[in-house]
């Protein structure tokens, strides 16, 4: 069998064990008489996730949903070539046994949900079960890139799952159940269209990205991107360290989260923040309230302070403002900091 043959076989998710041991022990003489093969193979492996260049809120927006799934996960919006796939497909190589799980957008509902035997069931009267997405989801990254073009039957079915934290399958009378957890992540250009408003409170926090306006930042996103295609295990060999630091930071703040101290005013802050903006509903509190912890723990700090309110709120709030059909844009950093200070001086002075 040639190499283009294996190659096209590699592309098939029907690719067996054997091409697959075959692909994986490609000598160097193998890949130097085969360019196009060790380009697509390189092509597969991960950018790391420390070695891109800016982004740091985009960064630490997904290391926080690391630390502590409960947040809700991330929903990132901006134009294309702004690094987002790449920093979510990268998060995988930070917590050993994680998976980015990939929802794509033609994605028919038997393989999301999965699918049941019905024909195994009328004759052996037993149930078969073919997981879909959902099943490999649980307990990892469920991704989902240009989220706002997703079918809204699909949607639908993310709305259930991410409530319940259980996937439902029914047929012809016959029903399996499973533990569908995941965190969801989301990436979208909001010039192809906005999201429904349904799935967009069902993200914790919510990042807005722009390209890179510092010229010595963006001649080091070229001279890293080409190193990257040049030599990839190289490359990914001289950002091992800082992936080990991230891989530590992750696990460190998980064993302190539970005993971060939460100072009581700080409640009356977090509630009177979201009837100042005017939020809809009790989520944005409580995942307020979370991602203050998270961002403690992640600090490698003992209680939360007002600046860990600040950057929670910065994350959480401004996709959940109550808006009316021709309200405006998502609140800015900005606008969301007078409002934080405001409240937190008015907690003070009646306390």
């Amino acid at each position: 069998m040639s190499w283009k043959e294996i190659w096209k076989k590699k592309r098939s998710p029907k690719l067996s064990h054997k091409y697959s041991k075959l692909l994986n022990s490609v000598t160097e003489k193998h890949a130097q008489q085969n360019k196009f093969l060790i380009l697509y193979l390189n092509k597969m492996k991960k950018y790391p996730f420390a070695a891109v260049v800016g982004q740091e809120k985009m960064k630490k927006a997904l290391l926080l949903n690391l630390i502590n799934p409960k947040i809700g996960g991330v929903l990132i919006k901006g134009e294309k070539g702004t690094a987002k796939s790449t920093i979510v497909r990268g998060l995988a190589d930070l917590v050993s046994g994680l998976k980015v799980v990939e929802l794509p957008l033609g994605a028919t509902e038997d393989k999301v949900v999965g699918t049941l035997d019905i024909e195994h069931a009328i004759k052996k009267g037993e149930k078969r079960f073919e997981p879909g997405i959902l099943s490999k989801a649980h307990g990892n990254i469920l991704y989902v890139d240009e989220i706002n073009l997703l079918d809204d039957n699909i949607v639908d079915i993310l709305l259930d799952v991410a409530a319940m934290g259980v996937n439902t399958v029914e047929r012809e009378g016959i029903s399996h159940s499973h533990p569908s957890q995941f965190i969801l992540i989301g990436t979208m250009n909001p010039e192809e269209g906005d999201l429904r408003p349904q799935l967009l409170d069902r993200f914790g926090l919510t990042i807005d990205v722009v390209g890179e306006s510092d010229v010595a930042n963006r001649v080091e996103v070229i001279k890293r991107r080409l190193a990257f295609e040049q030599t990839p295990d190289e490359f990914a060999k001289d950002f091992s360290a800082q992936q080990l630091e991230l891989s530590n930071t992750i696990i460190s703040a998980q064993d302190k989260l539970s005993n971060i101290l939460f100072p009581e005013y700080l409640y009356e802050c977090i509630a009177s923040i979201s009837c100042a903006i005017g939020v809809d509903g009790h989520r944005a509190d409580i995942t307020m309230l979370k991602t203050a912890l998270t961002i403690a723990a992640f600090y490698n700090c003992v209680e939360v302070t007002e600046e860990h309110i600040y950057e929670a709120a910065e994350l959480v709030l401004p996709h959940r403002l109550l808006r009316t059909p021709f309200s405006g844009k998502d609140l800015t950093a900005e606008e969301i900091r007078k409002v934080v200070e405001k409240e937190l001086l008015k907690v003070e002075v009646n306390s």
